[in-house]
């Protein structure tokens, strides 16, 4: 054993010395003894061999700094991948079995919005020591970027799914431990996907990282702290995926993409008070798609403006066709992505597009996830929001009480009115806590004198109770399910019909 380590030691010194720019410095003096001593065959013979004596030397430099990188950090994605090929060739001789595994940070850009640089740099620095500390002395790693890293695990012989779910585990284990910012404890989960070698035997290591890839996708497709390893089926459905976004893409131009409209009817006067805009894909095959299906293809592709644009195009249209048949809708809700507030042109491009429809902006509701207000106040997303409400749009706070919105968020950005969000709203008939909820998040908004509506009625009881407590405006199934434009006027007219008549709900007396 001693003897072997001795010999790799006296190889490594070799290799760095040959490979190092000073062995350069001494080839005209090597070739010049050699043609001394052997005349011209020694000459021809040295200048063939000494490239190849090189070449061999900075191969062995390399392996040499892959050992030694191993136990100490991360390997630069070039020496990774000279890794990897050499571990899958390894393993075709030997029949051992390896593995390429991806671990991500999960939710690290709302992290960096919520806490910055310093401490997305804090946190990346954190992850890469515990997942390195974790992995065993002969595996190797490498940053694909600041909340992603990709793991080669040796060959061997009790290298299998079952070892690598739990090599997955200890590193989940390690990461979640919490980490100090600013005095209080953060905690972090990660995904990972993981492909072992005898699943693709004869790919490469491109092919190879990107059943990885694929496996993570699927993981985080399944939600936080989740791990998915490669598969024929993983394959079959990433090529479905890859399918449809290519669909998607051409659907946006088509037109297959559009909005349903639901609606948002008062509580005192059972009048519509609006229409939300939600995007649907009338996909000719498989039918109508929602968001849930198609919203990720337009994330990843960086279509999330282009969706928005066709939303707000057919939504606008839709204002201008209730306006010119007489029936009165006075608002219309526009939800707006990250991707889109983030775009320093929006305010300029919503004035443009308000204008060649004959709208005020007071007709638009931009509604906006409750996520985007524990943002920092200084960024784009903030004065877009603002400018947009000091334009006259009407600010609708979405999902209120899921995220960290606080009360001074809501009267910065002048907030219009909030949307309960449904998990609140479900059966609040039936449970006195749901009701005390609801209650005092409607003796909030009144305090801050503004609106409310709520989300995800879909009973006669939960619409008669959001009545009693005082909610201004009700949406859900139980008032109407989203229908395309065509649908709208048959709706409104039977609902006008049906409220004709209908007793008001007295309202609940407030202390």
């Amino acid at each position: 054993m001693w003897k072997h380590i001795s010999v790799n030691r006296i190889l490594d010194f070799l290799a760095t010395a040959l490979s190092g720019p000073p062995a350069l410095a001494f080839a005209p003096a090597i070739s010049l003894a050699a043609y001394w001593i052997g005349g011209e065959r020694a000459l021809i013979i040295v200048a063939l061999a000494l490239p190849l004596v090189f070449a061999a030397a900075v191969s062995v430099a390399n392996k040499a700094d892959i050992r030694s990188k191993r136990n100490s950090g991360l390997l630069p994605i070039d020496a990774f991948a000279a890794g990897m090929e050499d571990i899958f060739k390894d393993n075709q001789r030997t029949g051992h079995e390896a593995a390429c595994m991806i671990v991500e940070l999960d939710g690290f850009p709302d992290f960096l919005d919520l806490h910055g640089n310093a401490a997305g740099n804090l946190m990346a620095d954190q992850f890469r020591a515990r997942v390195a500390s974790v992995i065993r002395s002969q595996d190797m790693a490498t940053g694909m970027d600041q909340s992603k890293i990709s793991i080669g695990l040796h060959g061997s012989q009790n290298l299998d799914l079952e070892a690598c779910i739990q090599m997955s585990g200890r590193i989940q284990a390690a990461v979640e431990e919490p980490i100090t910012l600013n005095g209080t404890s953060v905690y972090m989960s990660c995904s990972i996907g993981f492909c072992l070698q005898s699943t693709i035997p004869e790919a490469a290591f491109a092919e190879w990282i990107d059943a990885a890839n694929a496996a993570l996708g699927e993981a985080q497709r399944n939600g936080p702290a989740t791990i998915r390893a490669y598969s024929s089926e993983t394959q079959r459905r990433a090529r479905i995926r890859a399918n449809l976004r290519k669909e998607f893409v051409a659907a946006l131009d088509s037109g297959e993409i559009r909005p349903w409209f639901q609606p948002q009817i008062s509580t005192d006067t059972g009048h519509v008070t609006g229409f939300e805009a939600l995007a649907r894909w009338e996909h000719p095959q498989k039918g109508v798609l929602g968001p849930q299906i198609f919203l990720p293809f337009a994330e990843q592709a960086d279509l999330m403006e282009r969706l928005g644009q066709v939303m707000r195009h057919h939504a606008f249209a839709a204002m201008q066709k209730w306006d010119r048949t007489g029936v009165i809708v006075p608002r219309i809700g526009v939800n707006f992505s990250s991707d889109e507030l983030r775009d320093p042109a929006l305010i300029d491009r919503l004035k443009w597009e308000l204008d060649q429809n004959d709208l005020t902006p007071d007709r638009l509701a931009v509604e906006i996830l409750e996520t985007v207000f524990s943002r920092r106040p200084d960024d784009v997303i903030t004065r877009n929001v603002t400018s947009m409400s000091n334009l006259g749009c009407c600010i609708d706070l979405d999902d209120f009480g899921t995220g960290h919105a606080s009360i001074a968020s809501v009267k910065r950005f002048d907030v219009s009115r909030i949307k309960i969000d449904r998990s609140f709203v479900a059966k609040a008939d039936r449970d006195a806590s749901q009701q005390q909820l609801v209650s005092a998040i409607l003796t909030m908004a009144e305090r801050l004198n503004v609106e409310t509506l709520a989300e995800g009625v879909e009973s006669p009881g939960e619409h008669a109770l959001m009545a009693q407590l005082g909610c201004d405006h009700v949406q859900g199934f139980g008032i109407g399910k989203p229908m395309p434009f065509e649908k709208t006027m048959d709706w409104m007219l039977a609902h006008q019909n049906k409220i004709n008549g209908m007793p008001k709900i007295g309202r609940q007396a407030r202390p």
